[in-house]
């Protein structure tokens, strides 16, 4: 059996449209939850695939979130060993970080549906399938691209939105994860930010509730296509 590790900063923000995906492709699935649960970069060098996710946290913020020094770690050797790994929101810009981009508040929130702009590499990746679709955004913050990878995506309000590196790293600022049909938990549990935004949490709803067919359908098609690749550099590199 393959493994897949998730690092879970809240409990509602999970591995959502994905979790299915990966159970399908014969994953196991582990969570792993920061801040209450050992994160070592030794004990997960063995899993197929890490998944970071996103979390109200900064991911310069490791000297009060101590969890994050140990995330970093792990990131870190994980790119240093051409390991497949996947960063949501948090986790794409802790894999900036790991990899000396700045990351820093944008000084205003992107929160609700908006698609996303595909550079023409991102037409050629597996984020092809969200060409004009809209998606959750939820941040404050921004990653810078590292040098030497590819950028795939942006919006209006945040030019930097998603980057790879060859077929094995996916870093993605949006939520493609976060399911419409479960909007309620991130409505509840981000009450705060929404107030302190001036965001009105019927209209997120109501866009979620809009997008509660299609968005899970394209979501696993963008991550199946992802997988997809990692699948074909496990077959090439057994082959060799």
């Amino acid at each position: 059996m393959k493994t897949a590790v998730a690092i879970r900063h809240l409990h509602f923000e999970d591995l959502g449209t994905l979790a299915p995906l990966l159970g399908a492709r014969g994953y196991t699935v582990r969570y792993l939850d920061a801040g209450s649960e050992p994160i070592d970069a030794d004990a997960l060098a063995a899993a197929d695939l890490l998944v970071v996710l996103g979390g109200p946290i900064g991911a310069y913020d490791e000297a009060t979130y101590p969890c994050l020094a140990d995330e970093l770690n792990v990131i870190a050797q994980r790119l240093q060993n051409a390991r497949p790994l996947l960063g949501i929101c948090l986790g794409a810009q802790l894999i900036a970080r790991a990899l000396d981009a700045d990351v820093a508040s944008m000084g205003h929130k992107e929160i609700g549906f908006a698609p996303l702009r595909l550079t023409a590499e991102g037409e050629a990746s597996p984020l092809a399938a969200l060409d004009g679709v809209p998606v959750l955004h939820w941040h404050g913050d921004r990653f810078e691209i590292p040098a030497g990878v590819v950028r795939l995506a942006g919006t209006d309000a945040c030019a930097h939105q998603a980057f790879a590196i060859g077929r094995h790293v996916l870093a993605l600022q949006c939520h493609l994860e976060a399911e419409p049909q479960r909007i309620e938990q991130w409505l509840i549990g981000h009450a705060c930010e929404l107030a302190q935004a001036g965001l009105d949490p019927r209209a997120l709803r109501a866009d979620a509730h809009a997008r509660r067919d299609d968005l899970p359908r394209v979501a696993q098609a963008v991550f199946g296509a992802w997988l997809d690749e990692l699948e074909t550099d496990d077959a090439a590199g057994a082959a060799r």
